[in-house]
């Protein structure tokens, strides 16, 4: 019984030891740049793999062109393009050679359906698609 007591006191120590001051705190987040890994994916990794990036923006006018650009330079299959101000409601698959957009309906939305169920319906008849052509 006493040794659960002291354990239980140790553990009260270092809650407190880990509580963080909001007032003593500055709101600071520092970022760094990072590579993107999809060049090494399609070029090095996994070069014969269905490979799909995201893209979010929040100019719908840059969407399309810079989804194409991605993947021009990337070389991969797929980009899933948003706008950041109805990311949750409507997506563009979008492929060299195609445009699809996906979107909920008012229907679909009050049933709480959300919009990555139809990304990965739509997104798996196209990898079966790239097997059947490149398997």
């Amino acid at each position: 019984m006493a040794a659960a007591k002291e354990e239980k006191e140790k553990d009260e120590e270092k809650d407190e030891d880990n509580d963080v001051d909001a007032a003593a705190t500055e709101g600071r987040i520092t970022m760094k740049m990072v590579p993107k890994m999809l060049s090494p994916l399609v070029r090095d990794w996994a070069p014969e793999a269905f490979v799909i990036s995201f893209k979010l923006e929040t100019d719908p006018q840059i969407l399309l062109d810079k989804s194409q650009q991605a993947l021009e330079k990337y070389r991969h299959q797929v980009v899933v393009a948003n706008v950041l101000e109805s990311r949750r409601t409507s997506v563009i698959i979008v492929t060299r050679d195609s445009q699809t957009p996906l979107s909920l309906s008012d229907e679909e939305i009050a049933q709480g359906m959300e919009i990555e169920e139809k990304i990965v319906s739509y997104l798996q008849g196209q990898h079966t698609a790239f097997i059947e052509r490149n398997g």
